[in-house]
């Protein structure tokens, strides 16, 4: 044997020790685990370090809390760093709403481009306002051009109340689109109530976690906007001129 072999051997064999070494090693302990069984109804997978030490972020859908590592405390509000006068709280919530966004295919909305466009005008004063999840957002109902929005329903009123059949009529008429602006204008809809695999249900529970209170809301998905709230909540109503300059 060579002593070049010995010394292949050799390490061979220290690698082997150290992999069983380390196999004999207790893995280590995830600090969210035990603070999760702390507060009731929470998962590991809900918290996140935050900025300041020995405080975890608790955030469930797009409620963000912080709790204190021993579990012990918690804090209800927004944190913003102060050097850059930067809502962090928000931030994160922008993020999980586009991700949340993000699940949606595009086939469950209804999708008004600039050539898909009509040229009458819906009232505001609308039973089925919808959110508009958009990134280069276009709404019916505004004349900037080169927009482009994808509704999603928020009947405000409910399940078994008129905003939430004229929503489900909307999805299953031959045309959402037209539909849609009919809808708003206040005309009457022939088609069915109900046709089965209807996005209304999913798209209100939706709005409910982002903490929707009125309608219509946008949700911005480009730049540094991305994932902001406009409308009756969140940012507050905003006039066209600075949604097109947040979604130029």
């Amino acid at each position: 044997m060579t002593i070049r072999t010995r010394i292949l051997l050799l390490g061979l064999l220290g690698a082997c020790a150290t992999v069983a070494f380390a196999a004999d090693q207790p893995a280590p302990i995830d600090p969210r685990v035990e603070l999760a069984k702390k507060i009731p109804g929470t998962t590991p997978d809900e918290l996140h370090v935050s900025p300041i030490p020995g405080i975890y972020e608790l955030a469930h859908g797009t409620d963000v809390a912080y709790v204190t590592a021993d579990g012990k405390y918690a804090i209800s509000g927004d944190l913003y760093e102060l050097k850059g006068n930067e809502n962090l709280t928000e931030v994160r919530r922008r993020d999980i709403r586009q991700k949340l966004l993000a699940n949606i295919p595009e086939s469950d909305m209804l999708i008004f481009s600039p050539r898909s466009l009509n040229t009458r005008s819906p009232s505001s004063r609308t039973s089925t306002a919808p959110i508009a999840a958009s990134s280069t957002a276009r709404s019916p109902n505004t004349t900037v051009s080169a927009w482009r929005v994808r509704y999603m329903f928020y009947p405000r009123s409910g399940p078994n109340t008129e905003s939430w059949t004229k929503a489900e009529q909307v999805w299953c008429s031959t045309n959402r689109n037209e539909a849609l602006t009919r809808a708003k204008l206040g005309e009457e809809l022939k088609s069915p109530k109900t046709c089965g695999n209807s996005p209304v249900a999913r798209d209100y529970a939706m709005g409910k976690e982002f903490d929707v209170r009125g309608t219509p809301s946008i949700v911005m998905n480009k730049r540094r906007d991305a994932g902001r709230l406009y409308g009756a909540h969140g940012a507050g109503a905003a006039p066209a001129g600075k949604i097109r300059r947040a979604a130029a």
